[in-house]
C-alpha cells in the first residue's frame, strides 16, 4: 500500500524472512543485507534507496507494536483507512508515558491551585492593613507585645526604613491573630489536587466511618441531632460546599453585628472585650 511501511514492496521479502520468523532472525537478515547493501560497499545507482528500504524494513519489523500493525495490513487488505489511521497514530501520538503527563498535569493543578488561594489570602491581608479598624486593633497587640516602638531602635534610619518595619510588624500581627475564612483563608498544601489524590484512601476510609457512624447514630438509634449536625444538614440543604458555607457564615455575623450595633447590651460587650484586650481578631 503506497505511502505505508514499505510502500508497494513487502517488508518481509525486502529482508528476505518469512512472517512467522522471530525477531533474532529479522535481526540477523537485516544486519547480513546491511552490509551487502552499505552505500560504502554497495556501488550500484540505486544503493541509498536499496539501503533505505532495508533499514526501514527492519524497523517496521523489530517493534512489537509495528509489526502486529503491518501484519494486520497483510491480513486485511481492503480495511484501507483503518491501516492509514493504525499506521499514523503510532508516528503522531506523543511518545511519552501517560503517567509522566498525568502526574506533570496533577502537579500544574496543585500549584495554581495554592498560588491562587495564597494571592487571595494576601489580598485579605492588604485589606485589612488598608481598614482603619483592623488596623487599630493590630497597632493595640503590637504595642501589647512590645513590638511597636520602632522608632525607638538604634540606628539611624529613614522615615521610609521605619514605615516598611512597622508595616511589616503589623504584616505579622494580623497574619498571626486575624479568623480568615472561607475562599480567603491562608492556603494549605494540604488542600491542593495532588496530596488529595495522594490521601484519597484516608479521605474514604473517613468518610465510610463518619457515614456508618451517621447511620448507627441517627438512623438505627434515633438520637436528636446536634449543633453541628443541624448545621451540615443545612449545608447540604442549601447545595453549599465548606467553603461557601465559612463565607455565608461571615455575612450572616456582619449581618447581626449590624443589628447588634445600636443594642446597649451588646455595646457594654463590646467594650468590655476591648478593655481586656482578645488576643484574637475575626475579619468579618
Amino acid at each position: 500500500m503506497e505511502g505505508l511501511y514499505c510502500g508497494s514492496q513487502n517488508c518481509y521479502d525486502v529482508l528476505g524472512v518469512k512472517q512467522s520468523d522471530s525477531k533474532a532472525v529479522i535481526g540477523r537478515a537485516y544486519r547480513r543485507l546491511a552490509r551487502k547493501y552499505h552505500p560504502d560497499v554497495y556501488k550500484g545507482k540505486d544503493a541509498e534507496e536499496k539501503f533505505q528500504l532495508i533499514a526501514k524494513a527492519y524497523e517496521i519489523l523489530k517493534d512489537d507494536e509495528e509489526r502486529n500493525n503491518y501484519d494486520y495490513m497483510l491480513d486485511n487488505p481492503d480495511l484501507v483507512y483503518r491501516h492509514y489511521y493504525r499506521y499514523y497514530r503510532k508516528r503522531v501520538s506523543p511518545q511519552v508515558d501517560i503517567r509522566i503527563v498525568v502526574m506533570v498535569t496533577v502537579t500544574i493543578i496543585s500549584l495554581i491551585q495554592y498560588f491562587a488561594g495564597l494571592n487571595r489570602y494576601n489580598d485579605a491581608i492588604r485589606y485589612a492593613l488598608r481598614d482603619q479598624r483592623y488596623r487599630n486593633q493590630a497597632i493595640d497587640l503590637a504595642k501589647s507585645k512590645g513590638l511597636w516602638d520602632v522608632s525607638k531602635k538604634k540606628g539611624k534610619r529613614s522615615k521610609e526604613e521605619i514605615r516598611a518595619e512597622e508595616e511589616q510588624i503589623l504584616r505579622s500581627v494580623l497574619e498571626e491573630s486575624l479568623d480568615i475564612r472561607g475562599g480567603y483563608r491562608k492556603p494549605s498544601v494540604f488542600d491542593v489536587l495532588l496530596f488529595q489524590l495522594c490521601f484519597t484512601p484516608v479521605y474514604l476510609f473517613n468518610y465510610l466511618r463518619w457515614y456508618s457512624r451517621w447511620i448507627w447514630k441517627f438512623t438505627i438509634n434515633k438520637q436528636p441531632y446536634g449543633l453541628e449536625e443541624q448545621t451540615y444538614l443545612t449545608r447540604k440543604k442549601l447545595k453549599l460546599s465548606a467553603t461557601q458555607w465559612d463565607a455565608f457564615s461571615i455575612e450572616m455575623e456582619e449581618e447581626m453585628r449590624v443589628k447588634n450595633a445600636s443594642n446597649n447590651k451588646y455595646k457594654m460587650y463590646r467594650r468590655y472585650m476591648k478593655n481586656h484586650k482578645p488576643s484574637a481578631m475575626q475579619l468579618d
